[in-house]
């Protein structure tokens, strides 16, 4: 990556938290798991948030992805009592 792909990357305006649609490699990232771990295993746990399907051109459903707030919040459910 050059220098200048680098401060592009810098100063891109961040998608709020909130409203933001992860990918399995952004979640892996998040919970610090492997990607295939995370798509053939944590997705499909009882209590996981639904994916969204957007369609392609083709009109088949596109990758899953989650809203960001709801895997979050699914992960702060599991944190250990205190």
């Amino acid at each position: 990556m050059t220098e200048i792909e680098q401060l592009l990357k810098l100063i891109q305006p961040q998608i709020p938290i909130t409203v933001d649609l992860w990918s399995v490699r952004e979640i892996a990232a998040y919970l610090k798991r492997n990607p295939n771990n995370v798509r053939d295993r944590v997705t499909k746990l009882p209590g996981f948030p639904t994916p969204i399907r957007l369609p392609t051109e083709s009109g088949k459903r596109g990758q899953p992805l989650w809203k960001a707030k709801e895997v979050i919040a699914w992960a702060e459910k599991h944190r250990d009592a205190a």
